[in-house]
């Protein structure tokens, strides 16, 4: 692994932070309005999906800033798709067993549940809007461009000492 960072890790980070505010902010407010329409049952399942929402979409965030580490190894491509798909599939099973596990529970209230986690999920969304279209990155980005002085060092190196135009021929004819 190397020490260099990439740009988007900024905007990951960034996005996770706001992502962990707007979360608090929509835990105690679902939890208020759920309460206030389906008493108990409702400020339950208002916590749940939010805490749902929340850690399922910051799985990707967390598993690209994992697989960023190892940025500039050569193996850092097939590290990075699959710490990515290995993110989504255990989302995709964590996913399954929520579901399962949720599914004919008498402390959960559907609607307040649903109408929870797509607010929450929009949330969520908007922020990565947000977050993506204040981000100040260039269009090519982790690059680094030579300058003037080292196309002139490289070619000091490859013909050191002359400054002369080359010879057209070896002075020898077949």
């Amino acid at each position: 692994m190397t020490s260099q960072s990439l740009s988007s890790n900024r905007i990951l980070r960034t996005t996770l932070l706001w992502s962990a505010a707007a979360t608090a902010l929509l835990a105690v407010i679902g939890a208020v309005v759920g309460y206030a329409v389906a008493g108990m049952e409702g400020l339950w399942s208002a916590l749940v999906a939010v805490v749902l929402a929340a850690v399922f979409l910051a799985l990707t965030g967390i598993t690209i800033l994992v697989a960023n580490r190892w940025y500039g190894d050569p193996l850092y491509v097939p590290i990075f798709f699959g710490a990515v798909m290995g993110g989504w599939l255990l989302k995709f099973v964590l996913f399954i067993v929520a579901l399962m596990l949720l599914r004919g529970q008498e402390w959960l209230n559907p609607t307040v549940f649903f109408i929870a986690l797509v607010v929450s999920v929009v949330a969520s969304l908007v922020i990565d809007v947000i977050v993506m279209t204040r981000m100040r990155i260039p269009h090519v980005s982790d690059v680094t461009l030579p300058t003037a002085a080292d196309l002139t060092e490289q070619d000091d190196a490859e013909d050191p000492g002359s400054d002369a135009a080359p010879e057209v021929g070896s002075g020898r004819e077949s």
